[in-house]
């Protein structure tokens, strides 16, 4: 016989026996006893100080270690407040699993109460729910398996009442998930693939975010394809090194790298959407065939339709492939002697010619990222277009990764937005860096309107000093309108660094040539074409 717990007890032990990596929270009364238990078995925990940060942060650190995390968040407004890092969680097959109070069966005049799973379907998200004391252990570890195998973002509610009720509990009766399994790919699709690569002329290989544990496979196929490579702007880094790598592909990439790929007559995107925002509306894939690897076919021609499909794993795919290419002989493909200085030259930002704009006062903010330009890692949360996440998110990278130095980039509106998470970074201890592209608005809504109306008075706003905020919260922090000002972050990362330097950078303020290039960001539109 097992000892006697609460089911609320029970739920946060089964997460731990399941293997959680971390648990990122605000708790109330609905969630306190599963999360206070989860802790007690051993897994960190985070306290954010509101459930977006929460839900964000727990999105970067499983984007980070491919691990699921906890999301712990109180019943009805508490889970209402986590909703949008939830949402963006669920657009990019983010391993999450909330742990939701929920009010007790038929309560509905509690405060707290609302549909949650009808909330959850809504964003997209998978609702799971601890159906009665009995089924509390299966139930959880059920929905931990959906979020690690099958790359989910579950919200589990667990009513209050059920909660209360007591259990024999026995760690051996915890439901064995195992290792999520790689999707095999079809022996014809792998042939179809290698067809097309072994006729290209000019191949470009895309890697996704899908793609991330397939590097070396994916930089093998495109040696034995003579291809050039390039990933979304989500999957950014995953090719440094290598010198037939163009970067990012899309509306982040150089003019130059964009040349190349929009010439280029294959493009095969691994674990890739190959959306609006990767594509430039389509213009880079108009020239070639394309092919699309992915572990979930409901993902290959969702956004643009592809000639060639091949559902299966990144990584398992190009291995196949690479062997298939391996016994027809060398290619050379776009790998040609006079492409090599062209693919150099074309694949950062930071080397291409530019004339900094000029305002007294004030900083060009291309000028200075390049006087900056020392990142060490990448996480973009964009899936679901919301502002206020990127604080966050470095946090939770942060702490996945904490001998890397987290650099965040923000506007001054999103950075208002969520600076109440400065509070949990000095709390950490987190050597972060926070740069702050302050030109007092809200500056994607100039960029779209100020060519239809000069009323733009809702989405300007008055001079902030957000530096003295920031030492509020007990960061370091610098004010930089000239490279003069530039000093003190020098300093900063001379010596030990225990705390945030949050770098408050008063830009020039003009047009953004990406929004000026494409109008229809304003609607986010784009056509679904299905293979």
């Amino acid at each position: 016989m097992g000892a006697r717990i609460t089911v609320a007890d029970a739920i946060g032990r089964t997460v731990a026996a399941l293997g959680a990596a971390h648990i990122f929270g605000v708790v109330g009364s609905g969630n306190f006893h599963a999360t206070n238990a989860a802790i007690a078995a051993g897994v960190p925990f985070t306290a954010s100080r509101h459930e977006m940060g929460a839900a964000t942060m727990a999105d970067a650190f499983s984007r980070a270690t491919g691990r699921v995390s906890i999301v712990s968040v109180h019943q009805g407004c508490g889970l209402t407040n986590a909703l949008t890092g939830i949402t963006e969680a669920a657009k990019c097959h983010t391993p999450i699993l909330v742990l939701a109070g929920d009010t007790a069966a038929g309560d509905t005049t509690s405060n707290f109460h609302i549909d949650q799973d009808a909330a959850v379907l809504a964003i997209g998200a998978t609702p799971a729910r601890v159906r009665s004391a009995a089924t509390a252990v299966a139930d959880t570890a059920e929905a931990f398996r959906l979020a690690l195998h099958e790359r989910r973002t579950v919200v589990l509610s667990m009513p209050v009442d059920v909660q209360d009720e007591l259990i024999e509990w026995d760690a051996a009766s915890v439901p064995a998930v195992g290792e999520r399994m790689p999707r095999v790919p079809d022996a014809d699709e792998i042939a179809r693939l290698v067809d097309l690569l072994a006729s290209a002329e000019r191949p470009v290989i895309v890697g996704g975010r899908g793609a991330r544990g397939a590097k070396a496979e994916l930089r093998r196929l495109a040696a034995a394809s003579g291809a050039l490579l390039a990933t979304s702007a989500a999957a950014r880094g995953l090719f440094v090194g290598d010198e037939w790598a163009l970067d990012v592909m899309g509306g982040f990439s150089t003019e130059a790298a964009a040349r190349l790929i929009a010439d280029a007559d294959v493009i095969v995107g691994f674990g890739v959407a190959f959306n609006t925002w990767t594509t430039r509306n389509g213009a880079l894939l108009e020239r070639a065939t394309v092919a699309q690897v992915d572990d979930r076919e409901e993902a290959i021609g969702l956004h643009r339709r592809v000639d060639v499909a091949v559902p299966g794993d990144a990584a398992l795919v190009a291995a196949a492939a690479s062997d298939a290419l391996d016994g027809t002989g060398p290619r050379t493909g776009y790998r040609r002697h006079e492409m090599r200085e062209r693919v150099r030259a074309a694949r950062h930002w930071k080397d291409q010619p530019f004339e900094a704009h000029v305002e007294p006062g004030r900083i060009d903010a291309q000028a200075l990222v390049n006087a900056l330009d020392a990142q060490r890692g990448y996480c973009i949360p964009l899936s679901f277009q919301a502002i206020g996440m990127g604080l966050a998110a470095g946090i939770g990278a942060g702490v996945a990764q904490p001998n890397r130095l987290a650099v965040v980039g923000t506007g001054d509106g999103a950075f208002m937005m969520s600076l109440v998470e400065l509070d949990t970074a000095v709390r950490l201890g987190l050597g972060m860096v926070v740069v702050v592209f302050n030109d007092e608005a809200y500056g994607a809504e100039v960029n779209l309107f100020q060519r239809d109306t000069a009323h733009l008075d809702t989405v300007r706003f008055p001079e902030t000093d957000l530096a003295a905020i920031a030492r509020g919260f007990g960061c370091d922090a610098v004010t930089v309108r000239g490279f003069d000002d530039l000093a003190p972050v020098t300093a900063w990362l001379e010596r030990p660094r225990d705390r945030p330097l949050v770098i408050e950078a008063k830009i020039v303020r003009y047009p953004s040539w990406m929004m000026l290039r494409n109008p229809s960001i304003r609607e986010g539109a784009e056509s679904p074409a299905r293979a």
